[in-house]
């Protein structure tokens, strides 16, 4: 879930800030209690502007359910998941996801955005989710801990209850076709993020180049992402797509149990 605000600078803020503050520490006249009261002046601004910068950048809608501008549906490739975890912890025990029944594009999650950011965890602590309504997500969500952790960080925003939030997750993924190239990947392929955009833009009429993107790690392909209004229609989001993987080809794994 699968974002951050708009960038109004070419240099992080905090090192631009402490970049000043550095420099500020250099000046050999600190030893005067007159340049160590400015000093401290300076460095209380730069705190107070970068503040300001960061408060100007945030949405005035910040983390209020139901105040947001559009959706994005994360698909995740779950195979390159699974790969991604026998990775890191070699001898961990798979779970239901990648040692069950084979799942290829699974709903990574339902995010309410903003034009510039996203809303996160607008209810503390959230609404609890009962098991009839994670049980009949795991078609679709592969893992109760998924489950969980989306309703939290993202479902609270969307300002619909637990129920009503997970209808709109079913209903957004039933707009989005599935090329029929990735439903049943029985080997491993290599391609390029251009070559998947096309292919979903061809199997989605409406869907256009700019309301999508494909996102990787070092190696494989790990979501499609894609941009809805609040209807279900797709929309455009340079936002997202500017995000979009870099690498010129990335591995898509096999579905699992082949």
């Amino acid at each position: 879930m699968f974002l951050s605000c708009g960038i109004l600078h070419k240099e992080p803020l905090s090192y631009i800030n402490f970049r000043f503050v550095l420099v500020s520490t250099e000046v050999s006249a600190m030893s005067h209690p007159i340049s160590r009261l400015a000093h401290i002046a300076a460095v209380a601004f730069s705190f107070t502007f970068i503040f300001a910068i960061v408060a100007f950048a945030q949405d005035h809608r910040q983390d209020e359910p139901g105040r947001f501008d559009f959706y994005v549906l994360a698909l995740s490739w779950s195979p390159s998941y699974c790969d991604a975890v026998q990775d890191r912890r070699p001898n961990r025990v798979p779970d239901w996801q990648c040692a069950g029944r084979p799942f290829a594009f699974v709903v990574h999650g339902l995010w309410p955005q903003y034009e510039r950011g996203f809303p996160s965890y607008c209810q503390v602590p959230a609404p609890r989710l009962d098991r009839a309504t994670v049980g009949n997500m795991l078609d679709l969500m592969p893992s109760p801990r998924l489950i969980f952790h989306e309703w939290d960080q993202h479902g609270t925003c969307s300002g619909l209850s637990p129920r009503a939030f997970f209808e709109a997750v079913r209903k957004a993924r039933a707009v989005v076709k599935i090329p029929s190239d990735y439903l049943d990947l029985d080997r491993p392929i290599t391609v390029t993020p251009d070559e998947v955009v096309e292919a979903f833009v061809k199997a989605n009429p409406g869907l256009s180049r700019a309301a999508m993107a494909v996102s990787c790690d070092s190696k494989r392909l790990t979501e499609v992402r894609v941009c809805l209004d609040k209807d279900f229609s797709f929309r455009d989001c340079t936002e997202i797509a500017r995000r979009a993987c870099r690498l010129h080809k990335v591995a898509m794994p096999a579905v699992r149990g082949r």
